[in-house]
Order: structure tokens, then sequence, then C-alpha cells
């Protein structure tokens, strides 16, 4: 298995003229697999669709059920098929599968047409204002995501478009980049104008691997973290956003989402069944039809339980078992080894990662506490590259719209494990909330705000000494 090199230096700081001396190799070696005991080394395209290397053998199989209901279609009701159908009325992908190619991230846009953003690429909404537990407001005709699909016989909510923007910029030592701003319109709604403050944000599917060890983090240590960074010097100040969570029935500390805006992996798996694919749960029960919408609320549903029922019947269009098994298969996806973990330009790759600053938010190192039902994923020594907080990333990518305690410039610190992956798993390697970095150097010249600082001293960093830092990205 791999694993990352981790720098012992004693400089709190570099100069940008002192970063291209910097000595070839760290002073130490710290060998902790990506994920743990759960690590594989696989780096194929299917490296994202492992069990967990020390899943027991009795739990392979609730694995693969959850798989195969991860990846099938559904279908609109009623249909033959009682335990798939359901589908919509209004939705944005057909299967899990479809935000989560190969369980990795979703496209930006689809193969036949690049100007047709693709079912990964979602757009939620709100107006201001918190609702009961301190969410977001939906927008009143259009709910909470915007959707561009629909059931026979109900009108999809309209249309998505992405502008784009070009903005330039140059390294330190001259060199020209472009960043590509995207811009969003919504357009052909079919019932009636949104509220003139809705507030959007563009989301793209992320990889799931390795969710459930995230998830066995203790709160503890995500709160403690924020702590010290409030009493350190420097820019970074990450702070836990607090979000409802259904199966806990309660607030809790966020850790998924781009916003940090959902507490668990049951919560994110249930939610992502009513918004994306429009299959509610027991958990979820409602259909996100609003009162603009008639002919959403009129159709039928499906009903995993037994044949297929009107709109009144309220039952859920996944039975308890089978959503159990998809959160299953979420929380116990493995993670990826490192590859290259000793090539002279991993390890000054390394170091230059942690002399610039990124991993002040990219905390390399994690340990997990006890997780219900998973001592697979308890006790595992981790290196995710997060710290599962909020940062103010700067107005460039910004959204306008606040999530719980996430504000419009805040964003999660999104894990750097599999990253390198990314293109031989999707072949479309797109990073950021919305996929607008069509590279790792794009992701980090987007940073901003609290991040500016390490930004900066990639920025003024020599060719070779950017080159190097990236090749450490990609081994990991």
């Amino acid at each position: 298995m791999g694993a990352w090199r981790d720098a012992a230096v004693g400089v709190a700081a570099l100069l940008f003229g002192e970063l291209s001396s910097l000595a070839a190799e760290p002073a130490s070696t710290i060998r902790v697999p990506l994920g743990g005991e759960t690590t594989v080394d696989d780096t194929s395209r299917n490296a994202f669709g492992n069990p967990a290397a020390n899943l027991r053998d009795e739990r392979l199989s609730d694995f693969f059920v959850g798989n195969s209901f991860f990846k099938r279609n559904w279908v609109q009701a009623p249909a033959s098929t009682g335990a798939r159908d359901g589908l919509g009325p209004l939705f944005n992908a057909t299967s899990c599968a479809a935000c989560h190619m190969l369980d990795g991230r979703a496209l930006t846009t689809r193969h036949d047409s690049a100007a047709r953003p693709a079912p990964g690429l979602l757009v939620r909404l709100s107006v201001p204002g918190s609702d009961e537990h301190g969410g977001p407001v939906p927008e009143p005709r259009y709910g909470g995501q915007f959707a561009t699909q629909a059931v026979q016989g109900v009108a999809p909510e309209g249309e998505l478009h992405v502008d784009q923007v070009v903005r330039r910029g140059q390294y330190a030592d001259g060199t020209p980049y472009r960043l590509i701003e995207p811009r969003y319109r919504l357009t052909a709604l079919s019932y009636g104008p949104m509220a003139p403050n809705t507030m959007l944000s563009p989301r793209l599917g992320p990889q799931i691997i390795g969710m459930g060890l995230l998830e066995a983090i203790p709160e503890a240590d995500l709160i403690a973290t924020a702590q010290r960074q409030a009493s350190q010097a420097g820019s970074v100040r990450g702070r836990v956003n607090r979000v409802w969570d259904v199966d806990a029935g309660a607030v809790v500390v966020g850790r998924f989402g781009w916003k940090a805006n959902v507490g668990s992996v049951a919560h994110q798996t249930a939610g992502a069944f009513r918004d994306d694919i429009g299959i509610t749960s027991s958990r979820m029960p409602q259909e996100s039809c609003t009162a603009a919408q008639p002919a959403c609320l009129a159709a039928p549903r499906g009903g995993a339980t037994g044949a297929p029922g009107s709109a009144s019947d309220g039952r859920p269009e996944i039975d308890d078992r089978t959503i159990d098994k998809v959160i299953h298969y979420t929380r116990t996806l493995a993670v990826t080894a490192q590859r290259e973990a000793d090539h002279p330009l991993v390890l000054r790759g390394a170091r230059l990662f942690e002399q610039a600053g990124c991993n002040a938010c990219h905390v390399p190192e994690q340990r997990t506490g006890t997780l219900n039902g998973y001592p697979e994923l308890s006790g595992q020594r981790i290196r995710p590259y997060t710290d599962l907080l909020l940062h103010d990333m700067g107005p460039g990518l910004a959204d306008g719209r606040p999530d719980f305690l996430a504000g419009p410039r805040d964003w999660r610190t999104s894990p750097l494990w599999g990253i390198g992956l990314i293109g031989t798993v999707n072949g479309d390697a797109r990073f950021l909330h919305d996929g607008r970095a069509r590279d790792l150097a794009e992701a980090i010249l987007w940073h901003g705000g609290e991040a500016e600082p390490a930004r900066e001293r990639f920025r003024h960093m020599a060719r070779d000494d950017r080159a190097a830092l990236l090749r450490f990205l990609n081994s990991l």
C-alpha cells in the first residue's frame, strides 16, 4: 500500500525566493496508508469501487447488493418491477451512479453535447431566511433543487445553461494561465417566475470513497481543530457547520457536502435519493413537489413494498432494508493507496505542500473513533487531507447562498485522497464545487480568502517546484 511522505521541518514560513531551494526529500517518513486498514491498491478505472480491504466476508454480500441499487436505473411508476419504480416525478438523474460515475465525480457536460450540463451538476435553490432547523428556505415554486427532468405527464422545472467567462493571470515567473468562470442561467421555467431574491448554488457530485471513515472522525476532534486554528496566527480560521440530521433527529456537526451541510452518510443517501432521483424513503417520505406543481403532486408513486400506489399512499419507494444496504455500500467503499510515494518529485512536492501552508486546511492525518456497527472503520489512523471545516474561500468562489452556518463564501475542505485517480476513473478530471477547474493547478489558483497566502506561495514558486507539488497531489 502507498503512503504519504511527511516532512518534518522547523521552518514556519518561506519567502517566495526560497521555495526553489528546498531539499529534495523530507527528513522523515511516516508509512500510513491513506485509508488505514481499508486501503486498496488499485489504479484501474474501477479503483473507487472496491469494498474496504478489511471488510468482513459476511458483510460483502450487503456491499454488493447496495452496489446494485446504487448503479441500477429507477423507472417511472407504475411498472412491473415494483422494487425499482417510483422515479421522479421531478428528477435530475435516474440512478446514484449517474451523479457518481464509477463512484467518482460527476461529469460537467454530457459526452454528446459540450453545452449541455450532465445530471451530476445540480443547482440548489433558496430564498433568504432559515427553516425550522436553521437550514435554507426552498424557493416557493421550485423547491430546494432545480429539476431538469420529469416523468411523462409532468413538466420539468426548466433548463440549466452554463456560460463561461475567461479570467487571465500569470505566475510570478511570467507564465500565463487562464481560469474559466462559469455563469449559470435557468431558462424555460415551467411553473412561473422564481422569487426575485432566489439564490443559486451549483454543486457537482464528488467521488465518494472513504465516506464511512470521515463519518467516524469524532465531532470533538473537528471542534478541537477549529479551536486550534482560531488560536494560531495566520489567515486560516476553520469553523464547524451545525446541521439537521434526519437519522439522529437532532442538530449535529456537518461533514459531508460542499458546504459541510450534511452530517451523516444515511442523511446524504436519503437526501440524494429524494432530491436527485425522486425516490422517497422512511427517512424522507415526502416528494419534492411544491404547491405550484399539481401534476407532480398527482403523479403515481412507486412502492418498494408492493404494487405501485397513488400520490396519497405515503409508502416509501425504497424500503428500509434496501436503502440501508446502499448506505452500507457508500460507507464501506475503500480508499485507494498512494502511488509513487517514494519518488523524489513526490517527496519534494510533499514538502512544498506543507511549506506553502496547504496542510493548514488540508490536514493530512485524522483518527477515527467508534462508528457503531462498523469495527472496520473504527480506530483507524487515516490520511484524508481535510479538516472537514468551513473556510472563507474569498469572493471568486462565492455562490451567494448560505447553508445552515455556512456563508456564501464558505466551503468545506475537500478530502484529497484519490484525487490523482479522478482522470483515470472518470476521464473528465474537473475540480472544485462546480467543476470549473480543469486541473489541480487551476483549482489552487481559484483559492482565495483564508487560502490566499497559500495560493500566492504556489503562484510564486519556480516552475519545477509547482510541478513537484502537483506531482505529489496526483500521487494521492
